[in-house]
């Protein structure tokens, strides 16, 4: 593996089997990420997106293929993932919440308290720090996931879908605060989403996959300036290019998938 490499991926491969079929969810990946870098994976419902984090995470199994992940500080969890789903626990506070990964490295208390105190602040959550889940907005819970994992100081950040249930204000702001996060720490980073949008405000390069099963189909490098806004995004003549390429390849995976749909149930 180069030693700028922090994620390699080579011919991976998985198939779920049930009773009375098998479905293959990705096909012969390969993709190679570096240290620091923000890649953002882009593909239409059923690629296998979620699936690939999942067996990054160690959460699942690959079929075939293999996946390497360069641990660069054996101190350190190696990666954390943030679901769409608020995964907070509501029984307990903010504070508590975002301390409980370190809690459970068994983390100085002197650190956990700096860290916790850090984070909590830079998502702007210092004030509702002693609230429980119940009194927080979707937007405040999601605060609450990010601000957990760059505390727990993992080496890789899998985000799935983290922004899609929030509104466009709540999304712009959450995409910013992220953004200044990422840039002060250069955490690598693997972001799911479906907003073309979302995927060129935060990526360093976006990684299109097609239909099921999921292959690499594309891949765009975002060369643009950073610290970056939306304002930069919607009038940069670059990304209007870049924006009508994904958004043709995602309508033609769509339509590509639908089509075989429709022919597999005419068959009798």
């Amino acid at each position: 593996m180069n030693k700028d490499t922090k994620i390699s991926i080579k011919n991976l491969t998985k198939v779920f089997y049930s009773r009375h079929r098998q479905v293959t969810a990705l096909h012969d990946i390969s993709l190679s990420v570096k240290d620091g870098e923000f890649v953002c994976l882009v593909g239409p419902s059923g690629c296998g997106k979620t699936t690939l984090l999942r067996i990054l995470a160690q959460l699942e199994l690959p079929s075939a293929g293999e996946f390497t992940i360069r641990a660069s500080d054996s101190n350190k969890p190696l990666q954390s993932m943030i679901f769409q789903e608020h995964g907070i626990i509501p029984w307990m506070t903010v504070r508590e919440n975002v301390a409980f990964g370190l809690k459970m490295r068994k983390a100085p208390p002197k650190q956990i308290k700096e860290r916790v105190d850090e984070y909590i602040e830079k998502v702007g959550l210092a004030p509702f720090a002693n609230l429980y889940p119940k009194s927080l907005s979707g937007g405040m819970k999601q605060r609450v996931c990010i601000a957990r994992a760059f505390a727990n100081d993992p080496e890789i950040l899998l985000m799935d879908e983290p922004f899609a249930a929030l509104d466009e204000q709540n999304k712009f702001l959450l995409q910013e605060e992220l953004l200044n996060i990422w840039e002060e720490t250069k955490k690598t980073v693997l972001f799911i989403t479906h907003s073309i949008d979302e995927a060129l405000m935060l990526s360093d390069r976006v990684v299109l996959l097609s239909a099921h099963p999921g292959q690499v189909a594309d891949m765009i490098h975002i060369d643009l300036p950073r610290p970056r806004n939306m304002e930069m995004i919607r009038s940069n003549p670059k990304t209007a290019e870049w924006f009508v390429r994904i958004w043709t390849h995602l309508q033609y995976e769509v339509q590509k998938s639908r089509k075989e749909t429709e022919g597999k149930g005419r068959v009798r």
